[in-house]
């Protein structure tokens, strides 16, 4: 169980480092490509300045929490204080895909891909971690 909880943790803190990185710095229009088949250029000025504005702030957070579990990944596994928040952040990604769908429609195929591996990530991290954590102090 270590090695799959370590698994989902890395391939998913993986891929939101990367795509906080670069959908904030690199290449947002990519993202709005492979994502939602949209082009910004296609909006007025100010539209597109605000929408672009808006979605490298929300992925610089993304790199930002990246980066934060990336540098704490052994407390995340280990103290409760790092472990309960890393799972109340992922788990608030996972709740807010599922209230989108409720919301506003079935997603595409590749929303509900990310949404099944960071549930299933989620569950596996959590069961580990509850397991493990009863064993250590909080530290």
């Amino acid at each position: 169980m270590s090695f799959l909880s370590r698994f989902f943790f890395f391939t998913y803190i993986g891929l939101v480092t990367i795509a906080g990185f670069w959908g904030a710095f690199i290449n947002p229009y990519f993202d709005f490509d492979l994502l939602f088949h949209f082009d910004p250029h296609v909006l007025s000025d100010h539209a597109r300045i605000n929408l672009l504005s808006q979605y490298r702030f929300l992925r610089a957070l993304e790199l930002g929490f990246g980066l934060f579990a990336l540098l704490f990944y052994q407390k995340i596994f280990e103290v409760r204080t790092f472990n309960i928040l890393f799972l109340t952040v992922m788990g608030s990604g996972i709740v807010a895909r599922l209230v989108s769908w409720w919301a506003d429609g079935q997603p595409n195929y590749l929303t509900l891909f990310f949404l099944s591996y960071e549930l299933l990530g989620w569950i596996v991290i959590f069961i580990y971690t509850h397991k493990t954590r009863k064993q250590g102090a909080d530290r």
